[in-house]
């Protein structure tokens, strides 16, 4: 019993071990940590129907991840689903080959499975505007939405990090944005944000409670405390909903439309992908699903030899 219960702690060390790394070298978020915990909890709740189990690693194979995959599809799990579980095992097994904990890694030649490819929500421009100039009451509060609002359409931050901003942060017509894997960004804002930031930090002061050491710039209306990501949800919904738009408006669906925009106005993609804070150029190149009316538009402007058959037409037509 005592040697049962001697593997039992040593599978959880070697767990623990392997989410402290995510923590403290890769820098990841406690909800991403939760994540790749229980998608191995999961995959250890599978191993067990097969008399395997993570505290031997070294027995665990790819016909393993092959029915832990085959179970997932049973289960109608979406493809994003499977593949971010398949992430999760193919860090873990990684982390143990480095660490000489396994010498054979069950994921080679597991692939995640294809995605659909799916745009990201957006709302053109004009909907965006009419969102941005919806009516709000001139009170903490209205000022408080609308100045989130610019703040994820004018900087294209995550809600994550726009909740996450401090007074501090805010440094004229940039801000400082803590993103993924704490990598820190200097961001640019708009001039209307700019302007909603600044009357609403002239009535900031309403919201503060008993800890006037809060140094969250958005603040949640009951607690005087830094507005958490479900309460900004529903400030977005409201401005959607104010605007008249036909369509449910949530915070990332801003992030989404300010890539776009830009994108669509002639900045480059290596720019967007500073300005999103994106590791891989290959996660900006989704924003790249511009209309080909738009795209024609943009080459006839540009492109010195565009306009030679339109050109030629014309004299022929007056001829």
């Amino acid at each position: 019993m005592s040697s049962t219960n001697e593997k039992r702690n040593q599978q959880g060390e070697i767990v623990q071990g392997f989410l402290a790394f995510l923590a403290v070298e890769k820098g990841y978020s406690n909800a991403t940590i939760r994540s790749y915990g229980t998608d191995l909890e999961q995959f250890q709740v599978h191993l067990k129907t097969k008399k395997r189990t993570l505290e031997k690693p070294e027995r665990v194979t790819r016909d393993h991840v092959r029915g832990f995959l085959a179970e997932l599809h049973r289960r109608q799990l979406s493809k994003a689903s499977m593949g971010r579980k398949l992430s999760s095992l193919r860090a873990y097994f990684k982390y143990l080959l480095r660490h000489k904990q396994i010498v054979k890694d069950p994921m080679a030649g597991i692939r995640n499975p294809k995605q659909e490819k799916r745009h990201p929500q957006l709302l053109n421009v004009d909907q965006a505007v009419s969102m941005m100039e919806a009516a709000v009451e001139p009170d903490p509060e209205g000022l408080r939405d609308i100045a989130l609002a610019e703040v994820l359409y004018g900087s294209g931050l995550r809600i994550s990090e726009a909740i996450g901003l401090d007074m501090n942060d805010v440094d004229s017509d940039v801000i400082r944005v803590v993103g993924k894997g704490n990598k820190e960004r200097i961001v640019p804002l708009s001039d209307a944000a700019i302007k909603r930031i600044r009357r609403y930090m002239e009535q900031r002061h309403a919201f503060i409670k008993d800890d006037y050491s809060e140094q969250a710039l958005f603040l949640s209306v009951r607690a005087g405390k830094r507005l958490d990501r479900r309460q900004a949800n529903r400030v977005i919904a409201k401005l959607g909903k104010l605007a008249g738009l036909p369509k449910d408006v949530h915070p990332h669906m801003l992030r989404h439309s300010f890539a776009t925009h830009m994108l669509e106005a002639g900045a480059d993609l290596r720019s967007v992908q500073e300005l999103l804070g994106h590791e891989n150029l290959t996660t900006t190149q989704r924003y790249t699903h511009l209309d080909m009316q738009h795209i024609m538009q943009v080459y006839d402007s540009a492109h010195p030899r565009a306009g030679v058959n339109e050109t030629k037409k014309k004299n022929n037509d007056t001829e």
